[in-house]
């Protein structure tokens, strides 16, 4: 079994470590994370087992001994097959990839059964996701998609957040036979960036016939990674990049001469770009990545200065709209490079690549102004058409290439 797996008692050999002592002061004072509780139609078993109880006493009647047995061991089986129906049971939260802020994610709880004979029916998952860390601002992000194609503005998101931590609860309507898997699924919108806590935190079960409510503790986190939302921006003015000389070198793939890289074969590439004598050296396919020649590119600088960035809303719109600049300019072939603060350059060569800086701004958060390096230590990999972001009035924030201002949100 995997790690990422859980169930319940699983690190429990209970045929070695079986005892009848704490079997019974586990029934009396169970773990926080368990729980029995009589339902109402247990309540009023228990209640009418009473009644019957001491009628059956007063009258000495053995008809109504029986019928007080026959319903106190409704409440003894309902207990062991309840026992019996969480036995067994493996459970792991598998999230979607790519998280964004306003969009519909999908978290799948997969589900197999160990068991060997007795199937498993009528469970609930709770779950809930709570932000675990989110830069200096604590507020949503600045604009969305509102899953239909249509941006939503700052103030429209702003109003829709209503609290940072959203629950769910998720239903086994079939029943799992033994050694089976389920699916189960749980659609939901982030509603901030950053870090994002996945949490199982219980599983319930009225199996089998309603008089008693059982929850275990899920016992089961994930931390995954929510990317800023995507925002609507114009363009000032067409944004021209410098051209390098026809037949200068650039460092990203192309269709040149130039020899760039090898990296792994991948479905799809063309069996001319294989590598032969480095894949046999290597044990695997590796192809060739040649240099782009005459080409055009940007580099994007994304710096967060707290004196700069002084307004937590427009901070979050920055963020997104160096997210939606950087995926434009990546799906159009012109994203060299990605900056952050005084980070190191990151060369934009791949999907992965994008990904790590989407990653990046996830989790940036405004830094202090006198702890920066000067502006002209910054070493890139091209010396010009480097787009760099600054305040456009009291909410808006606007894009420079070299200086020139191209694009404004």
């Amino acid at each position: 079994m995997g790690a990422d797996w859980a169930s319940p008692g699983s690190s429990v050999r209970w045929w070695r470590d079986f005892k009848w002592s704490t079997l019974l002061w586990s029934l009396v004072f169970p773990a926080r994370s368990e729980s029995i509780a009589p339902t109402l139609p247990g309540l009023l078993l228990i209640a009418l087992s009473l009644g019957i109880g001491s009628a059956a006493y007063n009258t000495g009647n053995n008809i109504l001994f029986i019928a007080l047995s026959l319903l106190l061991s409704c409440l003894i089986l309902s207990g062991v097959l309840s026992w019996l129906n969480f036995s067994g049971l493996r459970w792991r939260l598998v999230p979607g990839p790519a998280l964004r802020v306003g969009h519909d994610a999908a978290v799948a709880l997969e589900l197999r059964s160990a068991k060997k004979f007795l199937p498993t029916y009528g469970l609930w998952f709770d779950l809930r996701t709570m932000n675990t860390s989110y830069g200096t601002h604590s507020i949503s992000p600045g604009q969305a998609d509102s899953g239909s194609g249509e941006k939503k503005s700052v103030r429209e998101i702003l109003a829709a957040v209503d609290k940072a931590e959203t629950r769910a609860r998720l239903f086994l309507r079939d029943r799992l036979d033994a050694g089976e898997e389920a699916h189960l699924e749980w659609i939901f919108q982030p509603a901030r960036r950053g870090m994002l806590r996945l949490e199982l935190s219980g599983v319930g079960s009225l199996f089998p016939f309603g008089f008693l409510r059982k929850t275990l503790g899920g016992g089961l986190r994930r931390e995954v990674v929510v990317w800023p939302a995507p925002v609507e921006y114009r363009g000032e003015r067409t944004a021209v990049a410098r051209r390098p000389q026809a037949g200068e070198r650039v460092a990203r793939v192309g269709s040149s001469a130039d020899l760039l890289a090898l990296r792994r074969y991948e479905a799809g590439d063309s069996h001319r770009l294989i590598h032969w004598k480095a894949s046999a050296r290597l044990g695997k396919l590796v192809v060739r990545q040649f240099a782009a020649e005459s080409a055009e590119g940007f580099t994007l600088w994304l710096r967060t200065t707290a004196e700069v960035w002084t307004r937590a809303e427009q901070f979050e719109l920055l963020v997104s709209f160096a997210a939606t600049l950087a995926e434009d300019l990546f799906r159009a072939g012109k994203l060299l490079c990605a900056v952050v603060n005084d980070g190191p350059p990151l060369a934009v060569r791949g999907v992965r690549d994008l990904e790590e800086f989407m990653d990046q701004l996830a989790v940036v958060a405004c830094v202090d102004g006198e702890k920066r390096k000067a502006e002209g230590e910054k070493v890139f990999l091209v010396k010009q058409n480097i787009i760099t972001f600054a305040p456009d009035g009291a909410r808006g924030v606007a894009a420079y290439v070299d200086g020139e201002k191209t694009a404004a949100a």
